[in-house]
Order: structure tokens, then C-alpha cells, then sequence
């Protein structure tokens, strides 16, 4: 996906409503992020203005094959673009990584997952908003949720348990179809409501939190050698033998 369509999409009036929706989602879960750091991957950005008030400082990446946009609207700009594999940041300085249009559109999977687990600090969350394959979002490309590769929950959980980081909490969102129409986009709210209490899961997309695993490494014990000491003993010759040990 470009930045360009993706820019689009949340400037339609089903963008808006999905980028409502989701990030409701994510700030019932996600709260007291004064004085953290907060890295937005992918294209994120609709979704960092609710921490740009508390946090200390939010920084948008970009991956170099989608392309940039400024963000915020005012202002200088807090997005940057990189390798997502090769984040520009020194170890552990990250609080909170949100992931937005990156795991599914990334083809370096196992490395960006490892490189936002190098750049959070011991103890740091990420949340990822990846299309659920059961939804119907991820079955039309009128989206950006259409492209790349959905995931199920147990697939998420096995990759993320694989790049050292544990879910510590799941959420669901868009249960209203993906088409532009003015009445349902106007009742999404509604569609929500309905889809978490009849089929949760058929969401359009998962949102999954984890938080980054360190584990102790500890160095074996070297067992210890006893090496005996050894006198030298004197054999006393028979008498009558010779230092040959013959008769003469």
C-alpha cells in the first residue's frame, strides 16, 4: 500500500469511522502513558493523536516502500522514514510501540518483530492492529485492510511467542462491512455493538497487546575438579636382586 492511499482512505468518511472505532478500542486499554515514549510503525499516525497531550514524545515510522507523510497536520514533523527491520533508535528507549498496516504488509516479518523487541524498554508494550482473516474486511481490497496477509488469533499468539513477546490482552473492532454507503457508515457504531455481543469473531480486524519478555541468563556452574597430589613412594629393591630387577 502507498502512503497516498492510505492518507486517502482515513480522509474518507469510512476511514474516519474505522479509525474511530479502533482507536476507542485502543484507549480502553492502553492508559497513563505520562512522560513515555511512544513509536507509531506503519502507517499509525491516525491513531497517535490521543497520547500527543500526556506523552513525552511521539515519533511516526514509516517503512521505506509505502512512502511518508508529514504528521502532525501543525507543526514540525514527528514521522520519519526507515527500514523497518533497521529502526534508527538505540536499545530499550521505547515505552509503547503501536503497529498499524506493518505486520501484514512487511516482508521481513521475523526481523521487524525483533527489531520493535531490540527498541522497547525491558517490560514495554506494543499493540498490533493486524486484519482478522474470519472478517470481511480482509476479504475485499477497497481497504487497506484487504491487502497483505490476515492472521488468526492463534496464529498471532505463535508469532509473537516466537519473537519473545507475550499477548497480554485482545480486543476486537470494525463489525460494520466495509462498504462506503452513507447509512451504514452512519450506524457503525451500532454494527459494533451488535458484533461483540453476536460474533466477535468476525471482527475486521484483531488488536492484540504484548508485552516484551527478558529472560535471566544465568552462567553454569563450572563443577569443581579435585585433582588429587600425588607423592612419589619409594619401592625398597629385595636384597639380592640388582637394578634390573635379576639375580645375579
Amino acid at each position: 500500500m502507498d502512503v497516498v492511499d492510505l492518507k486517502e482512505f482515513y480522509s474518507s468518511p469510512l476511514g474516519a469511522a474505522a479509525r474511530r472505532l479502533i482507536a476507542h478500542r485502543i484507549r480502553a486499554r492502553i492508559r497513563g502513558m505520562n512522560g513515555s515514549i511512544v513509536l507509531g510503525l506503519g502507517y499509525a499516525t491516525p491513531y497517535l493523536d490521543v497520547w500527543r497531550d500526556e506523552a513525552d514524545r511521539v515519533i511516526g515510522f514509516m517503512p521505506a516502500r509505502q512512502g511518508v507523510a508529514h504528521w502532525p497536520a501543525n507543526g514540525l514533523s514527528a514521522t520519519a522514514l526507515v527500514d523497518e527491520a533497521e529502526m534508527p533508535l538505540p536499545d530499550g528507549c521505547v515505552d509503547l510501540a503501536l503497529v498499524a498496516h506493518g505486520l501484514e504488509l512487511t516482508e521481513q516479518l521475523q526481523e521487524t518483530l525483533r527489531e520493535i523487541w531490540r527498541v522497547l524498554s525491558p517490560g514495554g508494550r506494543a499493540v498490533f492492529i493486524v486484519p482478522n482473516r474470519r472478517g470481511m474486511w480482509a476479504r475485499t481490497d477497497s481497504t487497506p485492510f484487504g491487502h497483505g496477509r490476515p492472521f488468526s488469533r492463534s496464529q498471532l499468539t505463535d508469532l509473537l511467542r516466537d519473537a519473545m513477546f507475550s499477548p497480554s490482552g485482545w480486543a476486537s473492532a470494525l463489525f460494520v462491512p466495509p462498504i462506503p454507503r452513507g447509512f451504514l457508515v452512519r450506524s457503525a457504531a451500532a454494527w459494533e455493538r451488535l458484533g461483540l455481543w453476536l460474533w466477535p469473531a468476525f471482527s475486521g480486524v484483531i488488536i492484540v497487546e504484548a508485552v516484551k519478555q527478558v529472560y535471566a541468563v544465568r552462567k553454569p556452574k563450572r563443577a569443581r575438579q579435585f585433582v588429587p597430589k600425588l607423592a612419589p613412594v619409594t619401592v625398597p629393591t629385595p636384597v639380592g636382586t640388582s637394578r634390573s630387577g635379576r639375580l645375579p
